[in-house]
């Protein structure tokens, strides 16, 4: 049996609906109830910290990348777990991770460093649940699926595609929310852009 034909844009309206969605879901729940947004208390913190670190595995791990690259930009003193100039995180840090399962053993490990060394830690997460999640000073829960998720319920995408578009998605915004508090002119971070290129 084959599958049925389907083009680049059709693939491309499908996920647009799927992000439109999901964005959509994510802004109703995080302004849900009384309480704290998520997303304004990872802003936040992030706004509030000495430096900032990202840390995540695989696909996720890039897009948390995408968003260090915007803070640097915006001048913040920021760090990639893993790479051998990142320095020993500390009280007055953040840790910004990323884990759709919230149980990527290496990720949890971080944060249970972070902790330990006093810092505050910001999850972006399928799962409310998870041991990553319960570390969190904050956590925005994105309603996707998870990687392992094969049913096509929560998105006919592959994997965790979807969580990892949202995290791209969530980047941008946390960093255009602080680029705006702050009154900076696009020209004044354009010296931080990369120049060995």
């Amino acid at each position: 049996m084959t599958s049925p034909e389907i083009s680049v844009a059709d693939s491309l309206v499908l996920i647009r609906g799927e992000l439109d969605a999901l964005a959509d879901r994510v802004l109703a729940e995080s302004g849900a109830g009384a309480a704290p947004n998520p997303l304004e208390a990872v802003t936040d913190l992030v706004a509030s910290a000495d430096r900032v670190f990202v840390v995540g595995a695989g696909r996720s791990g890039l897009a948390l990348r995408m968003t260090a690259m915007r803070l640097m930009h915006l001048g913040l003193d920021v760090h990639v777990v893993g790479e051998v100039t990142t320095p020993a995180i500390a009280a007055g840090d953040v840790l910004l991770t990323a884990s759709g399962s919230g149980t990527t053993d290496a990720i949890v490990r971080a944060a249970e460093t972070a902790a330990d060394a006093g810092a505050r830690i910001a999850v972006i997460t399928t799962a409310a649940a998870s041991p990553l999640a319960s570390l969190a000073t904050a956590v925005v829960v994105v309603p996707a699926a998870e990687k392992r998720d094969r049913s096509g319920a929560a998105s006919a995408q592959y994997a965790g595609s979807l969580f990892e578009q949202i995290i791209v998605l969530l980047g941008d915004a946390l960093f255009h929310t602080l680029w705006t508090r702050s009154g900076v002119s696009a020209d004044e971070l354009w010296p931080r852009h990369a120049n060995l290129e």
